[in-house]
């Protein structure tokens, strides 16, 4: 069975930076496609990254050239590098697979304050 922990969250003012991190069981990262997605309260969750199964990455419009996305295969763990961050950046951040999804984690809080 797929568990997905997110960490690494907080509260930081705008034009900070924070790494998220999402350790993973169950999967194997040499061979699936991973991503972190968010949702802020109100509105529908929305894929900010994705890295596929060959390590090549892509970003939603928000957030492409703040964020980047990596993992590393031996620790089954994925990171989500954020800098130069928004107040629009504020949301609970999850990471799951790539369009086919597993149980969803308990994810992690963002707050940017301005």
């Amino acid at each position: 069975q797929v568990q997905l922990v997110e960490s690494g969250g907080g509260l930081v003012q705008a034009g900070g930076s924070l790494r998220l991190s999402c350790a993973a069981s169950g999967i194997i990262f040499s061979r699936k496609a991973m991503a972190w997605y968010r949702q802020a309260p109100g509105k529908q969750r929305e894929l900010v990254a994705g890295i596929s199964s060959g390590g090549n990455t892509d970003y939603s419009d928000a957030v492409k050239g703040r964020f980047t996305i990596s993992k590393d295969n031996a620790k089954n763990m994925v990171y989500l590098q954020m800098n130069s961050l928004k107040p629009e950046d504020t949301a609970v951040y999850y990471c799951n697979g790539r369009g086919a999804w597993y149980s969803w984690g308990q994810g992690t809080q963002v707050t940017v304050s301005s």
